[in-house]
């Protein structure tokens, strides 16, 4: 196993990159790629199969593109996501580190997502089965995009990923729809009517869904959304989007909240957390607070320092360590995100944070730390594409007493900790699996000034 999920071979000492196989299997193999260094390749015909390999409980899987390891066990799954850390750490980072902390498992490997997004298409993806069929198929779907392809949506008829009431909110929309002879998207003219649908759960039992549609009628969008509060009486926050724009996201739009609460929220270590339509929050509730736990755990406060958080998001990290220590300051570059972070520290009482939004190289000025102190503790958790260079000039600037790295890619954090490793030394590292049945992998690094 290596990089995105695919297995690698080799053919007359050439590189084969293959997906949808596990270690071990036999396969004939059709090259649909050549570059220089390597090919990429997927299988035609098993010879024979690896002893890793499990049944996939997903009628969806190999053609749904959401959990493309559900064909080996999940001890399998951490064994290789641990080995994903240590060889980026390694190879690309060329770190020395200490013993490896083992991966955090997950404890529930299926339903444990707490938001899904489902797309509405009137030219359903059919699979291979069902065009040699022969049959006709209703081409009205409402599902998950097929890996590669923006025009095409696989119908869903159940998720492991989220727990109910989500699929049941999903098929009884779907039947609505089809029922009322209400217009499916069409993803190449971008029009129709139903265009999107957003379900978020909460560990608290709040329950969130979100309408997209591409025109404002109200007859249509009142009748739906009416029938969705009574047949499922527990969603506290029912909204809808009207967006006709090119693509489906909707962070510069108007939500309008029909019924409930605008918001719901997520709870950890008594610490309330406000959701609200554009809000990010960790997609595993029970994985996140591990994660943040293991994280605080490992900036090792005492309660006197002065914290940064950086890419605060809407300050979970913040909130959560606040009260182990002096004080936390939060940057974040999206500002309804940091409007967020600020509500969170009001409604838990929390005085000691304070949160800034704008682009971190542009924030994380000589002056900004100047006004706020130089901290002895920085906490940062940038996106997939690691930290901007100048950022990490920042910090060998500031020169913090322990720096703690959490990623969500450790290909770019690797390449980020070479960078820092100039002055400071790895002292841990803990890998956290925050989503079964997929290849990725958060890890957890801590870094002492030398």
């Amino acid at each position: 196993m290596v990089a995105e999920g695919n297995c690698l071979a080799r053919h007359e000492n050439r590189v084969v990159f293959v997906k949808g196989v596990a270690p071990g299997d036999v396969v004939d193999v059709r090259i649909t790629k050549q570059k220089k260094s390597f090919w990429e390749g997927t299988p035609v015909r098993f010879v024979s199969y690896s002893d890793l390999r499990v049944e996939p409980f997903c009628e969806h899987f190999g053609v749904c593109g959401g959990c493309k390891w559900q064909h080996i066990s999940y001890e399998t799954q951490l064994y290789y996501k641990q080995k994903q850390v240590k060889d980026n750490l390694e190879r690309i980072g060329k770190l020395a580190l200490p013993p490896i902390d083992p991966i955090h498992g997950s404890a529930k490997t299926t339903y444990y997502r707490n938001k899904l997004e489902f797309t509405f298409s009137d030219n359903a993806w059919l699979t291979t089965e069902q065009i040699q069929s022969g049959n006709e198929f209703d081409r009205n779907a409402l599902g998950f995009h097929i890996p590669g392809r923006f025009d095409k949506i696989l119908d869903i008829k159940h998720c492991y990923l989220q727990a109910e009431p989500s699929n049941g909110i999903r098929l009884s929309v779907r039947k609505y729809a089809k029922d009322h002879q209400l217009e499916f998207n069409n993803l190449y003219k971008i029009d129709g009517f139903l265009r999107n649908l957003i379900i978020r759960t909460a560990n608290t039992g709040d329950l969130m869904v979100i309408l997209q549609v591409y025109h404002n009628e109200q007859e249509k969008i009142t009748a739906l959304l009416d029938f969705l509060q009574q047949a499922f009486p527990q969603i506290t926050s029912l909204h809808y989007v009207v967006n006709n724009k090119g693509n489906e996201t909707f962070h510069d739009l108007d939500v309008i909240c029909y019924k409930g609460e605008p918001y719901i929220h997520e709870e950890m270590e008594g610490l309330r957390f406000r959701v609200g339509p554009k809000s990010f929050y960790q997609t595993n509730s029970e994985q996140a607070y591990e994660l943040y736990r293991l994280t605080r755990e490992m900036a090792n406060l005492t309660g006197t320092e002065l914290v940064y958080d950086l890419y605060t998001g809407a300050g979970t990290i913040a909130n959560f360590v606040a009260r182990h220590c002096r004080e936390v300051i939060g940057v974040e570059y999206v500002p309804s995100a940091i409007e967020d972070a600020k509500i969170n520290s009001q409604i838990n009482e929390i005085t000691n944070t304070q949160f800034y939004a704008g682009d971190l190289k542009d924030v994380l000025t000589p002056e900004f730390v100047a006004k706020h102190g130089s901290p002895e503790v920085v906490i940062t958790d940038p996106p997939r594409a690691g930290m901007h260079p100048d950022i990490v000039a920042r910090l060998l600037e500031i020169h913090p007493k322990r720096i703690v790295y959490v990623s969500c890619n450790p290909a770019t954090q690797a390449r980020d900790l070479e960078l820092l490793s100039g002055k400071y030394t790895v002292t841990r590292v803990q890998p956290v699996d925050m989503f079964p049945q997929t290849h990725h992998v958060e890890n957890i690094v801590s870094l002492e000034a030398k």
